[in-house]
């Protein structure tokens, strides 16, 4: 008798934007001023045009005091008429400030349990998260290694001022 022991498709541990464990956390709701579709769950915003009432990507220049925290995919959005899932231009979004999330994390990246976590502000992925020195240093950690099949890792968020 055989039984398969490897099995080649799975789904991944988690998906961006979504909550980890039931740790405390705090999510905020704050006005996109993205156009719909480039902001995307999982990714590091920071303070709009009005801070404390809007977030956008970051760019160039931003700070770990702008760090508002990290789009959550809190299951309200809808799907476009092409059936793509995104955050659309001034609607509300969740966003964790502190606790435990699934991040998009750039290309190349390997992190580790334990290792630092820096946000990425510049090219196609601003947002995004390392754990490499190079953009934002944010207080907080990774807890665990990429899920390679979507390109996320878990992040504790700590609850401490970013500044």
């Amino acid at each position: 008798m055989s039984a398969q022991t490897n099995y080649s498709f799975f789904a991944p541990k988690g998906a961006a934007g979504g909550i980890v464990d039931l740790a405390p956390y705090a999510i905020d709701s704050f006005k996109n001023e993205e156009d719909a579709g480039k902001l995307k769950f999982g990714v590091g915003v920071v303070k709009g045009s009005v801070p404390g009432k809007t977030v956008k990507l970051p760019a160039d220049g931003a700070t770990a005091a702008d760090f508002e925290g990290v789009a959550t995919n809190n299951r309200t959005t809808e799907f476009d008429c092409e059936g793509k899932l995104a955050a659309r231009k001034n609607a509300a979004v969740g966003v964790m400030r502190y606790g435990r999330i699934y991040v998009r994390v750039a290309a190349g990246a390997a992190p580790a349990y334990g290792d630092p976590v820096y946000l990425v502000t510049s090219g196609d992925e601003a947002g995004f998260f390392t754990n490499t020195a190079g953009g934002v240093a944010i207080k907080g950690r990774f807890i665990g290694p990429v899920d390679t099949t979507a390109q996320v890792a878990p992040v504790e968020l700590f609850n401490q001022q970013q500044a």
